[in-house]
């Protein structure tokens, strides 16, 4: 069975993987989210642009990581209660000190 990638309107379909090693990929994907919010270096985005211009795939991939960046803002914050504000600060330290 073929494995399925979900595109959004206006996205190309995914193709093989061509041109360049996947760990480039990885790395490239890493970054997108910096990338789209724009805290990366000249140099650092011009990396990316040009990959993404040779690889359909990571493309797809930030089409779709723009899309759910895009429902999210429009979705509102649930709201919160003292004590899951607390727990959800608690597991995030507690994360965070075992970085």
């Amino acid at each position: 069975m073929a494995d399925r990638v979900r595109t959004y309107p206006g996205t190309r379909k995914p193709t093989p993987h061509q041109g360049h090693g996947k760990r480039n990929c990885v790395k490239i994907l890493e970054r997108l989210s910096a990338y789209l919010d724009d805290e990366l270096s000249r140099d650092v985005c011009q990396e990316i642009r040009a990959h993404l211009g040779d690889c359909p795939n990571c493309e797809i991939f930030l089409d779709s990581l723009r899309h759910t960046v895009q429902l999210c803002r429009q979705r509102p914050s649930p709201s919160l209660s003292a004590k899951d504000r607390a727990a959800l600060r608690r597991q995030i330290l507690k994360v965070v000190a075992s970085v």
